[in-house]
């Protein structure tokens, strides 16, 4: 892509870049929420596009002005200088473009919102559910590594230890979902099971689904299509499980979709978490169509319907983890299972960018 074609193309935006700013100052959209909350993503969206654009602007003036010295200057201090701030600029440019183009490709829609995780245990019986719960451990310490806000919504716990199933939800005001959507999958565990007594090696598997979380406007939800039942809390919580019916199920009638809280002692949060779980799932339903779309272009990514699709591999007597879309390998397996996951998220960042690049054609 020619450098004036790729400039034009981030400067055309910059009328609608200032009109947005514009229309977020004006008391009539501030008045909307709805609409407010919309031009504000837009500009969210626009603004490191503008900046990176403006930036590579500066860059190419500076270049063609030192350029401009070193052809028509006499003075040989100048001239080195010119020559020294070419040096210094040419090697960036192929990289700001590179960038600019990243960010001219429209970015998955639901990147900055938070996320609710599911994981379940899978084939493995007690030793998967402890594999779940090994994950969720993962998750959580990833999580306070990046300042994350974790919350559960659910949990099943296993006999032997660890979950049956957990759902989670991830929150921050930089976004989640962006980062932790390459998680969904199967992960498969190699390991010698805590509940056998012969050591042999086995293997077992957990599934983990991420969704990103349905916002207000997103998904329009009326209590109306919704059943409540109040039920008694089971599992950890003190004297107030099985004596107050504090937990809540709620289905969603037109669509099926049960959901169920009962990590709180209120019922009303209880009430409150459930309700955002439901507009997730619902939300989901549709971003599902999307998901399978983009699973068919891009192997870093895995439709979340798709819960056969091993991901990982969680290799315990070689020490190794390994993912299977990029063909990443670490023998660091006790640092990674501690929550160091960031080097693999990042070359599926990679992995995924280059295929994005792919698809809009350079």
């Amino acid at each position: 892509m020619a450098e004036n074609t790729l400039l034009e193309k981030v400067l055309s935006l910059q009328d609608k870049f200032q009109s947005l700013q514009d229309q977020l100052a004006s008391p009539e959209v501030m008045s909307d929420m709805k609409k407010y909350v919309q031009l504000n993503k837009d500009y969210k969206e626009l603004e490191p596009i503008i900046k990176a654009g403006l930036e590579y602007k500066r860059m190419l003036e500076e270049l063609a002005s030192a350029k401009d010295i070193l052809m028509n200057e006499k003075d040989d201090d100048l001239r080195e200088m010119a020559r020294e701030e070419i040096a210094e600029i040419e090697p960036k440019i192929p990289e700001m473009e590179q960038n600019i183009k990243l960010l001219l490709i429209p970015a998955d829609p639901d990147d900055s919102k938070n996320a609710m995780v599911e994981i379940r245990g899978g084939t493995g019986g007690d030793e998967a559910a402890i594999f779940a719960g090994d994950l969720f451990r993962m998750y959580t310490k990833y999580a306070e590594s990046k300042g994350w806000k974790v919350e559960v919504t659910d949990q099943a716990p296993g006999t032997a230890g660890g979950y049956k199933q957990i759902v989670f939800k991830l929150s921050s005001p930089d976004g989640v979902y962006g980062v932790m959507k390459y998680e969904s999958g199967v992960h498969r565990v190699q390991r010698v099971p805590q509940t056998e007594t012969q050591g042999r090696i086995q293997t077992s598997a957990a599934s983990v689904a991420v969704f990103p979380e349905a916002g207000e406007f997103d998904v329009e939800l009326n209590w109306s299509d919704i059943r409540l039942d109040l039920f008694c809390a089971s599992g950890p919580g003190g004297q107030g499980v099985n004596t107050t019916y504090s937990a809540v199920r709620l289905t969603h009638i037109p669509s099926g979709l049960v959901v169920q809280c009962q990590e709180e002692r209120s019922q009303l949060k209880n009430k409150d978490r459930a309700f955002e779980e439901l507009r997730t799932r619902l939300y989901n339903l549709e971003h599902q169509k999307y998901l399978d779309e983009v699973a068919s272009k891009r192997k870093t990514m895995v439709s979340t319907g798709d819960r056969s699709a091993k991901i990982r591999t969680y290799n315990y007597p070689q020490g190794r983890v390994t993912d299977h879309r990029i063909n990443w390998s670490m023998y660091n397996l006790p640092v990674f299972m501690d929550g160091d996951i960031q080097e693999v998220i990042d070359q599926l960042t990679i992995a995924e960018n280059a295929e994005r690049l792919k698809e809009a054609g350079d």
